[in-house]
């Protein structure tokens, strides 16, 4: 079950990259702050966000706190404290 849902938050975050510009920068940073929240990191709500790579972002939630979201060398969606 676990497994289903990661693959469904990654495919969620990473399908922002086929939407259009008007929007897509609301739409990632929704994204983030629910692929945050699935993985239990307590940062609420995601107020900006900047790519790095392909299925890597830097996002920096409301506490100030900024995470890198990403997904690891086994498929699955990390998010790293920075």
């Amino acid at each position: 079950m676990i497994r289903i849902m990661r693959a469904l938050v990654a495919v969620a975050v990473f399908a922002v990259l086929s939407a259009g510009p008007v929007g897509a920068a609301e739409t990632l940073s929704k994204d983030l702050s629910s692929t945050l929240a699935l993985l239990g990191v307590p940062c609420g709500q995601v107020v900006s966000s900047q790519r790095l790579g392909e299925n890597d972002y830097l996002a920096t939630c409301k506490d100030k706190n900024t995470y890198r979201v990403y997904v690891n060398k086994q498929g699955r969606v990390v998010a790293e404290k920075r």
